[in-house]
């Protein structure tokens, strides 16, 4: 029985472990920047982002993903359409390597073994966690960037919309606009890490820090048909 037992769980196990559909690919588009330096438009690359990106598909409807991405935030006053930044007249750039892990939806099935060959598409939307790390910097007095040489470990909360489509039964292309809300006020150089130098705290000091990825993916499939699961 016992031995009967051990082999009943090895065939689960890698029943498991093949008997899913995967996703690997690629992402490449633009960031933008969203705080109290720069422009205040929502939605305007202006560097450029790029990265990997691996899904593991539980169902049509719902994924894990996870994504790496590299980018360079920028906030520039001189870009803005606010007269009181253009004429302070502050800039910044950060190179950032986002790391993201959490759950896509698909709002229609998105069935990668149906029978048929025709062109499988849906809406989506993705969120989780997301992270990165920060050389933390401020402003002086005359509006130059002094680095603190100190680091900052940044979250945020990845609010992603996106369409997808397919153009052969193994390839699969998707346009998003992701929205990064972040749970620090720092990206920017606006609020100082150290409590020593807040007086060179500047801007909206209640609202946190936002970034957004705008772009495509190009994904290639792999792996057997899903199992029938609960998550």
């Amino acid at each position: 029985m016992r031995y009967l037992t051990i082999l009943v769980m090895i065939f689960i196990i890698n029943n498991l472990a093949y008997s899913q559909t995967h996703e690997i690919g690629g992402f490449v588009g633009g960031s933008n920047f969203i705080g109290d330096v720069g422009s205040t438009k929502y939605i305007s690359p202006n560097q450029l982002a790029f990265g990997g990106i691996y899904k593991w598909n539980r169902s049509p409807r719902h994924s894990f993903r996870f994504s790496a991405i590299f980018s360079t935030l920028e906030g520039v006053d001189a870009k803005s359409d606010d007269a009181r930044r253009t004429q302070r007249g502050y800039s910044f750039d950060t190179n950032i390597l986002e790391l993201s892990l959490g759950i896509e939806f698909n709002f229609l099935e998105f069935d990668l073994h149906e029978d048929d060959s025709s062109t499988k598409s849906s809406p989506y939307i993705y969120s989780g966690i997301s992270y990165f790390s920060l050389d933390n910097y401020f402003f002086n007095s005359s509006g130059s960037i002094v680095d603190e040489n100190t680091t900052s470990n940044i979250f945020s909360i990845p609010i992603v919309l996106g369409y997808k489509t397919t153009f052969t039964d193994k390839l699969i292309a998707a346009f998003e606009i992701g929205a990064r809300y972040s749970f620090s006020d720092e990206i920017d150089g606006s609020e100082p890490d150290s409590n020593q130098l807040q007086d060179f705290s500047f801007g909206n000091v209640n609202n946190n820090d936002w970034y957004v990825f705008t772009g495509l993916t190009l994904t290639v499939t792999f792996g057997r048909k899903p199992c029938e699961c609960f998550f």
